[in-house]
């Protein structure tokens, strides 16, 4: 068989359909080329700094050099089952995928995009941030091919899903081959989003940065039912609602968690009435607040036009075919869009699985701080299994919380907060858990395993708490109240704990309060002196920080 020069185009039955080894190919395509002496000499024992590899440290991403850059990508160690849309959802935020060709009894996809910009952009990102699917890492690095040209009789189904979301990225009507592949135009600009194993927090700002590369997010509605978190989003075009179904439909957005399942609503419009943690219209930035709580018992109070009752809309209108996103040389992707978002918030990155859940709090005042105080207050950002106070150092502890994300979603917001009047530094610790004294040996008290305790507040997946994290601030959210407590029984509480109580206010029949301290530091030594407080009548008083202001 000829050989065929790289620089020219490949087609499948006379082409080199590997950027590794030939390859005898499924019945999809046909049997590649070997490759002449110049192909070989590509390869070398060790990659550069500057891999084009995207992720992952495999043998094989250790045998290449440098590549140039070229827009078709070669995607490695894909899933068994995975799908056309699946792959062709990596390269959709960076911008319009051109081509696919899947070769899945390797494992392997070769992914065109539009430019080789986007390719570049896409690289770079994954360089940083281990591109996955279905929680399998995946490596991806520049093909040797400047284009993929493909016969589409051997590589139908994966023509068709790609034909299928060119037109929804161009805003037009796809005509794929009856049996292949019908995608319907879009019903409604609103998606019934539902947030399965949540066991870190997902928040309405979360969603928006995430759903926002898709087009334009107006309207968000989260709320939770049968003790899962849901939310109602709407675009201001149905097309870009698709977009965002075939792209984020099955993801995690943190690792191995927070699944996404995504749904077409049958409503066409939502009505927000409040502007919250849990609701918001973002044209209409002169709504209120509500009374503080920012939820809704019955979210169907707020919903809009079922789509029965308005003509259907048209799949027409313009989509931005880029979806990037400039975030530190790269972009933002559907795998790791809330990493992003959370990050950008102050909350906790990704990069929490596999780094010890033990932090060291140093510059404590040691006459002041006990392991229950600091139970408490990092408590409010995950679920503390042990708290140490050091022996020979008073002044500093390790606490040991449930996992490596909320350690960092607890040392994000409280290192450097103003604790007992000294500013409290709070890092990761070398230690992968907090020892235990021996049996008989006494500490001083000052190590405790709170590892059975009932007050975690995060134990159970889909907890309320999960959707209430908030850096501190001087307005504490109260819940809890028993019926018959005052405005100043509740004043005189915080007042007595220290500090002075600047305002205060009553919601949802005075089951639950927001109060206002003069000062962080404030709220702070009340929620950790009042958290659980016993308030009779079998009520235990739940404080936490608020977003809110009085």
């Amino acid at each position: 068989m000829k050989r065929v020069s790289d620089s020219k185009v490949l087609r499948y039955k006379y082409s080199r359909v590997s950027d590794h080894v030939p390859l005898s190919l499924d019945r999809d395509v046909a049997v590649g080329v070997k490759r002449g002496s110049d192909e070989l000499n590509m390869y070398s024992s060790s990659s550069s700094p500057t891999s084009m590899t995207a992720n992952g440290s495999d043998s094989k991403k250790q045998r290449l050099e440098e590549s140039p850059p070229s827009r078709v990508l070669h995607i490695r160690k894909l899933p068994s089952e995975v799908s056309e849309t699946e792959v062709i959802a990596l390269g959709l935020p960076f911008g319009k995928v051109t081509n696919i060709l899947m070769l899945k009894g390797k494992n392997q996809a070769f992914l065109e995009l539009g430019t080789e910009e986007a390719a570049i952009t896409m690289v770079n990102y994954y360089a940083a941030v281990t591109p996955q699917v279905r929680n399998t890492p995946v490596f991806i690095q520049y093909s040797n091919h400047k284009e993929l040209k493909t016969d589409s009789a051997l590589n139908q189904r994966a023509q068709a899903v790609l034909q299928a979301v060119s037109a929804v990225q161009d805003g037009s009507s796809p005509s794929s081959d009856p049996g292949v592949l019908d995608l319907a135009p879009p019903p409604s600009p609103v998606l019934r989003i539902i947030i399965d194993n949540m066991f870190y927090p997902v928040t309405l700002d979360v969603l928006q940065q995430i759903f926002s590369k898709f087009g334009t997010v107006m309207k968000i509605i989260t709320f939770t039912k049968n003790n899962q978190f849901q939310a109602l989003l709407q675009f201001s075009d149905p097309v870009n609602a698709q977009q965002a179904k075939l792209s984020l439909d099955g993801q995690n957005i943190y690792n191995s968690c927070c699944t996404l399942r995504i749904d077409f609503s049958k409503l066409v419009s939502l009505n927000v009435k409040y502007n919250n943690d849990k609701s918001r219209d973002y044209t209409r930035p002169d709504l209120p607040s509500g009374d503080g709580d920012g939820g809704h018992k019955d979210h169907s109070s707020l919903l809009g036009t079922p789509s029965g009752a308005l003509a259907s809309y048209s799949s027409g209108g313009g989509y931005s075919s880029s979806l990037s996103m400039s975030q530190g040389g790269g972009a933002i992707s559907p795998l790791s869009a809330a990493a992003a978002a959370a990050a950008a918030a102050g909350r906790v990155a990704l990069s929490g699985s596999g780094v010890s859940g033990v932090l060291l709090a140093s510059n404590l005042n040691d006459e002041m701080v006990t392991p229950q105080s600091l139970f408490t207050l990092f408590g409010v950002y995950g679920d503390v299994q042990r708290v140490k106070i050091l022996f020979n150092k008073k002044d500093s502890a390790l606490i040991q919380l449930s996992d490596g994300n909320q350690a960092q979603l607890a040392m994000s917001h409280l290192n450097g907060q103003k604790v007992f009047s000294k500013v409290m530094r709070v890092t990761l610790s070398k230690h992968q858990t907090v020892a235990l004294p021996r049996e008989g040996l006494d500490d001083q008290l000052l190590t405790k395993d709170f590892s059975g305790s009932p007050l975690h507040r995060f134990k159970k997946p889909g907890s309320k708490n999960f959707q209430n994290i908030f850096p501190p601030s001087s307005t504490l959210h109260l819940s809890n109240i028993p019926e018959g407590v005052s405005e100043e029984d509740l004043r005189l509480l915080f007042s007595n704990a220290g500090g002075t109580v600047k305002a205060f206010k009553f919601f949802q029949d005075h089951k639950m309060a927001l109060l206002q301290m003069s000062a962080v530091e404030e709220a702070i030594q009340g929620l950790m002196d009042l958290h659980n407080y016993d308030m009779g009548a079998n009520h235990h008083l739940k404080v936490s920080f608020s977003k809110s202001t009085i």
